[in-house]
């Protein structure tokens, strides 16, 4: 069954409902993988192959009773352990909730069940989404796929590697800064992060709660709008969620016309401190669009400059209020509780052990910003540069369909080169932060690989709110183009190295 595990979600989900392949034995073979593979990889924190059987062998006996279901039934899928799953340990990446098992499922989790989709355990994450490389996890780093001694991006770098090693099809991410695209460009997945409201956060571990977005982690386009459709859609648990409906993003999929598409390239986002490999591969990317049928125009948006320091003041301010709820008094890690203490010394024990480095240098930035006689001069200026950097958004898509730049601006780097600076580290999300400051969809697609390192190049495609279908027209023109230049989709060329079959062959 080794074979399975290189067929697109899409491929299975068809088999599955043809009766070609039962969901137990599709599940049995992801499991498989995991366990060949993940102490090299440690994508996944918990793996629930017993949970994930049982799911499988629900969904066959209701394909056999002759029920029919979606497209993705019997597809098994990675979940990063931001998602609560009832009865299921979810963590967040911290010992703070080392041990949980919350009674309850997030929206999208109980979404994934209600369509079949197979559930093979929980992926590894930066602690409370908080990082750029998944090394700031509390259960150590995940590896890059493609080189382990490299970081395969954050914080969802455990979903993202769970693909590119093949241990899973599908994935769901969450994306505050970057940590769903991110991701997606260093180890040459797909990655969206849909409009703001445009899928549920009731039950997703909150970082930063006007920021945060789950989204689709996938190795094709097709794939991943797939699960988007699936995840996607109003929830009356979310306030924040939007009354609409979910934009066409499997029929743009599928369609990947990007013919009369005016496609603008952000100024801003390129030149010092770009890679030579990932200019060169987006600069190539462009090529291949406008050889397809798109025009290429140039887009200024001025203040997106100001887009990561605005981000590093509202986001750790929303952190600060966000988890004060981890006090050690109601679940999770209690501390020093010994009858000896107080109150607020078992809290402040509490804090001290369960939260890492990165979690407390988060935590007091946005205190300080929120602090009295700060407010105006750090979270409300932040706020103010957010403002301007929707309107440079809603100015540039009057002039165009879309708006595009690299993923990263760099490949993935080496585990342990930039822990201890954080201002380096931050920088890795230098493209991804304006659409989450601006609440309007985006992904990333492989745009080839670097000539100077032989490692993923991501390709970032922004859209409107509501106009997510845009992202996944022209994420899937590029990825047929690049797999006719390079002979196949990126992560085809790690097959040999990560499936058995291929290092049989």
């Amino acid at each position: 069954m080794t074979d399975v595990i290189r067929l697109t979600a899409a491929e299975l989900g068809q088999k599955v409902a043809a009766r070609e392949l039962t969901a137990v034995a599709v599940t049995q073979a992801f499991l498989d993988q995991i366990a060949r593979n993940d102490d090299a990889v440690h994508a996944f924190l918990y793996v629930d192959a017993e949970g994930a059987l049982a799911q499988a062998a629900a969904v066959d006996a209701r394909l056999d009773a002759g029920e029919t279901m979606g497209p993705l039934a019997g597809v098994p899928l990675a979940l990063k352990d931001l998602f609560t799953q009832a009865g299921i340990p979810t963590t967040a990446g911290s010992r703070m909730l080392q041990g949980w098992r919350p009674p309850y499922s997030a929206t999208v989790t109980q979404r994934l069940i209600d369509a079949g989709i197979v559930i093979l355990g929980k992926t590894n994450l930066d602690e409370f989404a908080m990082g750029s490389s998944t090394e700031n996890s509390a259960f150590g780093p995940t590896h890059n796929p493609w080189d382990l001694a490299r970081i395969p991006g954050g914080s969802g770098g455990g979903s993202s590697a769970s693909l590119a090693a093949f241990e899973a099809p599908l994935a769901m991410g969450t994306d505050t800064g970057g940590s769903i695209r991110q991701p997606a460009s260093v180890t040459g997945t797909v990655g969206v992060k849909p409009t703001y409201g445009g899928t549920s956060r009731f039950g997703v571990i909150a970082m930063a709660s006007s920021l945060d977005q789950p989204g689709p982690c996938a190795r094709t386009v097709l794939d991943a709008a797939l699960l988007h459709e699936v995840i996607a859609g109003y929830d009356p648990l979310d306030s924040t969620s939007i009354d609409a409906p979910v934009p066409p993003v499997v029929e743009a999929a599928r369609s990947g016309d990007v013919s009369g598409m005016k496609i603008g390239v952000v100024t801003e986002l390129g030149g010092e401190g770009y890679a030579p490999g990932v200019e060169q591969r987006f600069d190539e990317a462009l090529d291949l669009l406008r050889a397809a049928g798109a025009e290429i125009v140039e887009v200024s948006c001025p203040h997106f400059s100001y887009a990561l320091g605005a981000y590093y003041l509202i986001m750790p301010s929303e952190v600060s209020s966000n988890l004060a709820r981890y006090d050690g008094m109601r679940y999770g890690l209690r501390a020093g509780d010994d009858g000896s203490r107080g109150t607020e010394e078992v809290m402040a024990l509490t804090r001290e052990e369960g939260f890492g480095a990165e979690v407390k240098r988060r935590i007091i930035l946005g205190t300080y910003a929120l602090s009295s006689g700060y407010y105006d001069a750090y979270y409300g200026s932040a706020q103010k540069v957010r403002r301007l950097i929707a309107d440079d958004f809603d100015a540039a898509f009057a002039q165009v369909d879309v708006l595009v730049s690299p993923s990263t601006p760099t490949t993935a780097f080496r585990i342990g080169e930039r822990i201890d600076d954080p201002l380096a580290m931050y920088k890795s999300d230098l493209c991804t932060i304006p659409s989450n400051m601006a609440g309007n969809a985006s992904g990333s697609f492989p745009a080839g690989l670097a000539p100077e390192d032989g490692l993923p190049v991501g390709f970032q495609v922004m859209a409107p709110p509501l106009a997510d279908d845009r992202v996944y027209r022209v994420g899937a023109a590029l990825e047929r183009a690049v797999a006719e230049r390079d002979g196949g989709v990126l992560t085809d060329q790690i097959a040999a190295r990560w499936v058995p079959q291929a290092q049989e062959a």
